[in-house]
């Protein structure tokens, strides 16, 4: 039996969206599709997404906070901040990877919807580097860490490891040597903020 207007939830519908998304490609996928798949007018539809282009920003911001979601609990759990801070990245890595590898058109789909959410984009990355602060605000706090301004810490700790998170270098992603590489980089990033008393 189809749903009525009364039971569609806001996440029924992204849940759609995104099952349409993955068939249709973002430049084909409409509201008419989505209600379509829910067996709802698109009115109903509407009633919680007033715009196409809100249905579309609510969706990619759901795909982005599956893995900040992930990336907050590392960020503050309890643990030596070294730990944290490798951990944080590798399985940001991970995510990334995952989300590229196993469903590769509908990473692409995305990739297409966060350079058309620019705010969603930067709000999650703001998140990702405030995540990333707290982490190096514990170390420095407990004497593991040397860094005077925890966020520009944050943030060159994000920029250098660009690469192993950045949707442009999806393509890298499966390399030989890749993890080798990452795991360069971390241990470089973790000497570098290391305190010289220790």
């Amino acid at each position: 039996m189809a749903p009525t207007s009364e039971t569609l939830t806001a996440e029924r519908i992204l849940e759609a969206t995104e099952e349409v998304l993955r068939r249709h490609g973002p430049a084909k996928a409409t509201v008419v599709d989505v209600a379509r798949a829910l067996g709802v007018s698109h009115g109903s539809v509407y009633r919680h997404f007033r715009t196409k282009a809100a249905l579309r920003e609510a969706v990619t911001k759901r795909w982005l906070d599956r893995t900040s979601q992930r990336l907050a609990g590392i960020a503050g759990a309890d643990g030596a901040p070294e730990e944290r801070l490798r951990a944080w990245l590798t399985v940001l890595f991970e995510a990334k990877r995952h989300k590229a590898g196993d469903d590769p058109e509908l990473f692409a789909t995305y990739t297409v919807l966060t350079d058309e959410n620019g705010t969603v984009v930067g709000e999650h990355l703001a998140d990702l580097t405030a995540q990333l602060t707290r982490i190096i605000e514990d170390g420095t706090g407990s004497g593991t860490f040397l860094a005077p301004d925890p966020a520009a810490a944050a943030r060159a700790v994000f920029q250098a490891t660009g690469r192993f998170h950045d949707p442009c270098y999806a393509r890298e992603w499966t390399a030989p040597g890749i993890d080798a590489e990452f795991t360069a980089v971390v241990d470089l990033l973790i000497r570098g903020l290391g305190s010289p008393s220790r």
